[in-house]
């Protein structure tokens, strides 16, 4: 556990990221996945076996998960994970999430559009 003397957790190009700016960040990244309602509470104590308490205080950013939390949470949450990496200065890794994702959203419209071809030309309409 960080002492709340505002040890930095990582100096590089990114900024410095105290406990209390980690803690800010991580919320942001669940709220702007979850949102604020009493669901994502539920949902994020289903991913981490937290106590609720405790997943308030994360979306409130009056503290940050643990290790072993926030590994679950960026298993679960993309937007968690990219925060961890830019907290990381590790950007390029997001980046390359990003493109892998993309590849597979391409990969799945030219699936559709094939299967909507395949469809035409077994009804015998060309355009």
């Amino acid at each position: 556990m960080l002492p709340k003397t505002g040890m930095s957790l990582h100096d590089g190009p990114t900024g410095q990221y105290d406990a209390a700016a980690y803690s800010a960040v991580i919320a942001a990244a669940l709220h702007g996945e979850l949102g604020s309602t009493h669901r994502a509470v539920k949902t994020i104590r289903r991913w981490t076996g937290a106590g609720e308490r405790t997943v308030v205080n994360w979306l409130a950013a009056d503290n940050g998960p643990s290790g072993p939390h926030l590994v679950m949470l960026a298993h679960h949450s993309d937007a968690v994970l990219k925060a961890f990496l830019v907290m990381a200065a590790r950007e390029h890794v997001v980046v390359d999430l990003d493109l892998v994702h993309a590849r597979a959203e391409l990969v799945a419209a030219v699936a559709a559009i094939d299967r909507l071809l395949a469809t035409d030309e077994a009804a015998g309409t060309h355009h």
